[in-house]
This record gives structure tokens, C-alpha cells and sequence, in this order.
């Protein structure tokens, strides 16, 4: 456990940077830090400072508790009108002939699958494909949801959200509102990149921008739905550009309280056309989920995705703020073992991720996707 006087006995030190020693008074006395304190945790916080900061605020709000929850993946279609220079999954429409499309009736041979297996939640991510419009999700989740009515339906990112909306020629409101009908309960994360419109325009031009997918994000919360949020890292972005990114988000969660949790995702470069780049190290991985549990102090919980990062590294974020390693997956998302994640085959069982959390003296506790308690594992 850090204790209050174990990180007042770090900055007392003679000679200790002042910048980072009113941090640290800050966040003890639960004071807002800024974002040009959040540049400086960045540049010139050690990764033991960072982790003592980042896990008394961890601890604080749930001493050892680590969550987790039973969920499977549907990815209807890697083909996608976009062009995304970091992505590794998608397949242009153009060269459709290269990946997978299922119809509902394949889909929902998934979701039968799991009809004697105690998953909560199905999250359901894919590429934007021209022929799977707003009436085919809509048709989707009604049938997951005639066919089980207890299972959460998480589903799509603001980028398939948009366009979406905008080919049925509805705005955000009403197309949200429409999917909600349908049987959609909440939203990932996914597509929001880093919200700085020069790094878009390199990374990801011709699809939704940061506006937009916050907007999306904040007609969902208005209509009742919870969302994650996300943060692409990694690549071509600078620390002011992380800083902006989470910024917009800390300063929309103060409006609508939406957000169930923040999930930093690592650049891979396998497979696309930022191969070039070379990935961040872990020294940086730690850094950044670090910075971000001390500078979102609205968002209630900071996960980190084990088959983005690799379930040892994970494990090792959760003494970097870290609180929740995200589900079971059962192998059911390819999005970044095409990218080169050390998760070729991205499947844990219970116990597998209830040992990888107690090997850190967590205690591992089964959520459901909006973060009610279904069973703490001893």
C-alpha cells in the first residue's frame, strides 16, 4: 500500500524537484492537478515517483480491488471504407476480397455459443462496411437481445457511430436514439485517436474528428448510455498532444458524467503504414497510464486491455494506477494480435486472470460493464 507517508517522505528529500513536490501536496490534498503540471510529470517524474502518486490514488479509491468481467467479442467485418495509416486489422472496401464479412445469422451463431457460459457483456467493434448500415446493427441487437435479454449489448465506435447516422441521413441524437431502441446499453471507446486535428490529418483524415467523437460520446450520456474513452499513444503525437487529448475528455466528464473508464491503447506497428515508427518502451507505457490516473481524477476507473499490452505487462501497470484488466475475451477480437501484440491468441479463463491478478496481491473481482459488483474472488 502507498501510504500518504511514504510519498511525503519521497518529496522531502533534500534537493527534491520542487515542480513535482506541489504535485505530489496536490494530489494529497485531492487538489486538481493542471496540464502544465501534467507536462511536467511527464518530462521530468521518475517512473517510481509517478507509480507512488498514480497508486495512492489507485488504492484510495479501491485498495486492492482489481476488476474484471466475462465478456466475448463480435467483429462483423474487417473491410472499412477508411484508410487509417495506423491500423493493421482493416481491409479497404476496395480490396474486400482480403477480409471477412458475417451476416447476422453468422453473428449470432457467436452469441449461442455462450448460451451456457456466464458472460455479462458483448462488445461489438468492426471496420465500416458500406452494406452493414444503422437497420442491420438494429436488427442485430434485437436478435441478441430476444435471444438473450440479460446480455449487456457494447457496441460500436463513434467512427462506425457517424457513419452510420450520416448514411441514414439522421443526426447523433436521433440515430442513438434509434440503436438504443434497438438494444444497445453502452459505448467503447474506440476511434478517438488523439483528438489534435494536425495529428488526425496524418493518422486518420477521412474519418470522424475528436469534435465529432466526443459529441457522439456526449449524445449517448445525455440519453442515459454510459462510454469508455480512449487514447491512441505511441506513434507520431507529442506529450502535449496526450495532455490535450485527455484534457477534452476530463473537461466533457465533468459535464456529463458519462465515462465509465479510461483505457490507454499502445501503438503496434505490425501490418500497416506506420511500420516505420518504432514502438514506445515500457518505461513509457508506465509513464503514460501513470500521468493519466493522476490527471483524470473524474474517471472513476483506468484499464488497461491485456491483449493490446500483453497480460504481463498489464499486470504490471496495476501498480501504476491501474484498476481494471478489462475481461475473458476467449480469443474472440483480432484487433491487436494483427497489430504484432505479444496476445497471438488472446483468450483467458476466470481463474487464469483471477492468478495473473493475485500473483500482485490484487483481489480479483468480477464487474459488470458498468462496473456493479458481481463476485470478489479471495
Amino acid at each position: 500500500m502507498t501510504s500518504e507517508a511514504q510519498i511525503l517522505a519521497l518529496i522531502n528529500v533534500p534537493n527534491f524537484n520542487a515542480s513535482l513536490k506541489s504535485i505530489a501536496e496536490k494530489v494529497l490534498h485531492q487538489v486538481r492537478i493542471s496540464t502544465d503540471d501534467a507536462l511536467v510529470l511527464f518530462k521530468e517524474g521518475e517512473i517510481g515517483f509517478l507509480g507512488a502518486l498514480a497508486n495512492y490514488i489507485r488504492e484510495s479509491k479501491y485498495g486492492n480491488q482489481t476488476f474484471f468481467n466475462r465478456n466475448f467479442h463480435i467483429e462483423p467485418t474487417n473491410v472499412c471504407v477508411f484508410n487509417c495509416t495506423f491500423c493493421s486489422y482493416s481491409r479497404l472496401y476496395k480490396n474486400k476480397e482480403a477480409g471477412w464479412e458475417l451476416s447476422i445469422d453468422q453473428m449470432m451463431h457467436i452469441v449461442k455459443k455462450y448460451d451456457h457460459i456466464p458472460v455479462t457483456e458483448v462488445h461489438i467493434v468492426g471496420g465500416v462496411h458500406p452494406k452493414m448500415d444503422l437497420d442491420f446493427f438494429c436488427e442485430l441487437l434485437r436478435q441478441i437481445k430476444l435471444h438473450r435479454p440479460n446480455l449487456h449489448l457494447k457496441g460500436f465506435t463513434a467512427v462506425e457511430l457517424d457513419y452510420m447516422f450520416r448514411k441514414a441521413k439522421l443526426t447523433r441524437q436521433e440515430g442513438m436514439l434509434k440503436l438504443k431502441e434497438a438494444g444497445l446499453q453502452s459505448l467503447p471507446g474506440g476511434g478517438a485517436e488523439i483528438f489534435n486535428p494536425e495529428i488526425r490529418k496524418q493518422i486518420c483524415e477521412d474519418k470522424v474528428d475528436g469534435a465529432g467523437w466526443l459529441d457522439i460520446h456526449k449524445t449517448a450520456h445525455q440519453l442515459g448510455m454510459h462510454s469508455n474513452a480512449t487514447m491512441l499513444y505511441g506513434h507520431i503525437e507529442k506529450y502535449e498532444d496526450r495532455i490535450d487529448h485527455m484534457n477534452q475528455l476530463r473537461t466533457m466528464q465533468d459535464e456529463t458524467k458519462g465515462f465509465n473508464c479510461f483505457i490507454p491503447l499502445k501503438f503496434r506497428n505490425m501490418d500497416n503504414d506506420m511500420s516505420h515508427l518504432p514502438e514506445v518502451s515500457l518505461i513509457e507505457d508506465i509513464k503514460t497510464y501513470a500521468v493519466a490516473r493522476i490527471f483524470l481524477d473524474n474517471f472513476a476507473h483506468l484499464k488497461a486491455y491485456w491483449p493490446m499490452l500483453g497480460r504481463n505487462n498489464a499486470q504490471l501497470m496495476l501498480s501504476y494506477g491501474v484498476d481494471d484488466l478489462d475481461g475473458t475475451i476467449d480469443d474472440s477480437t483480432k484487433i491487436y494480435s494483427m497489430a504484432g501484440s505479444e496476445e497471438q491468441v488472446p483468450s483467458m479463463t476466470t481463474d487464469e486472470l483471477c492468478d495473473l491478478i493475485r500473483d500482485v496481491n490484487r483481489m480479483p473481482v468480477e464487474r459488470d460493464t458498468v462496473y456493479n459488483i458481481i463476485k470478489e474472488y479471495n
